[in-house]
């Protein structure tokens, strides 16, 4: 059984984790300056997020943005990577985590999501996804 239990919840709540990403003005500065965008495809259950410095889209409206990195993975993948639980290169090692894109991209990129490491666990259990 998945973490979340249906699509919308899973796109309110990893919507919600690079909201946060873009208060923090120092990582909208540093996106604008590398020309980074995300859009992070999710299955099981499917959504979809798009992130770029001028904001956050979810679902259907994410699908047609063009990114500069695409990260697909399944939703529990995206949960156990945010909750820590799963290092980013064993789920590219395993296949667990797909990207397109420029790796020197996503490099400079996960340095930049550690404020989000960090909110994640409170955003999800106030989502009622369980840990």
């Amino acid at each position: 059984m998945s973490t979340f239990s249906s699509g919308e919840m899973a796109a309110e709540v990893f919507g919600r984790l690079f909201s946060v990403l873009l208060e923090d003005e120092e990582f909208v500065a540093r996106a604008r300056q590398e020309g980074l965008s995300v859009r992070l495809v999710h299955t099981k259950p499917d959504c979809q997020v798009f992130v770029s410095p001028q904001g956050v889209v979810v679902g259907e409206e994410a699908a047609p943005q063009t990114a500069a990195i695409t990260l697909k993975m399944s939703c529990d993948t995206a949960h156990a990577l945010w909750m820590g639980r799963l290092m980013v290169p064993v789920a590219i090692a395993t296949g667990r985590l797909r990207i397109r894109g420029k790796v020197a991209k996503v490099l400079e990129l996960v340095p930049m999501l550690r404020p989000a490491f960090d909110r994640y666990p409170d955003i999800a259990a106030a989502s009622g996804v369980g840990a």
